[in-house]
């Protein structure tokens, strides 16, 4: 089973990010976290890296459900997206796979809601 869903398109980092951003809130989800991996990897271990960007995604109604349901499942929340660039002008977009990353969970009301933002962020990804 794979862990995640991707799609490379050609682009532009900046306006892919904006697209990422703008599918997220289409699907309902907010961005919670922006993790800038290449400047994080200067400031703190003076190397260069590809644009690399983690943003953590959050479905309000969704991770209520999920945190309702199972009290330490926030340990795999949110639900990261990856934007980078591999190639100049090549941008890979990446979603996790809720229901591969909840597999371990023993909670059987946990896989409806995997189902459900599984569904979402392949829209996402799709929709780039």
């Amino acid at each position: 089973m794979s862990y995640y869903t991707n799609k490379r398109i050609e682009g532009n980092f900046t306006n892919v990010m904006d697209r990422v951003i703008d599918a997220l809130k289409e699907e309902g989800f907010g961005v919670l976290s922006d993790i800038d991996v290449k400047t994080t990897m200067k400031e703190k271990l003076d190397v260069d890296f590809r644009n690399y960007r983690i943003l953590g995604a959050c479905n309000p109604p969704n991770a209520h459900k999920a945190l309702t349901a199972e009290p330490h499942i926030g340990l795999l929340l949110p639900c990261n997206v990856v934007v980078q660039e591999p190639e100049k002008g090549i941008i890979d977009v990446s979603a996790v796979d809720p229901k591969a990353s909840m597999a371990s969970v023993n909670n059987p009301d946990i896989t409806p809601v995997a189902d459900f933002i599984k569904e979402k962020l392949e829209r996402v990804i799709n929709s780039l």
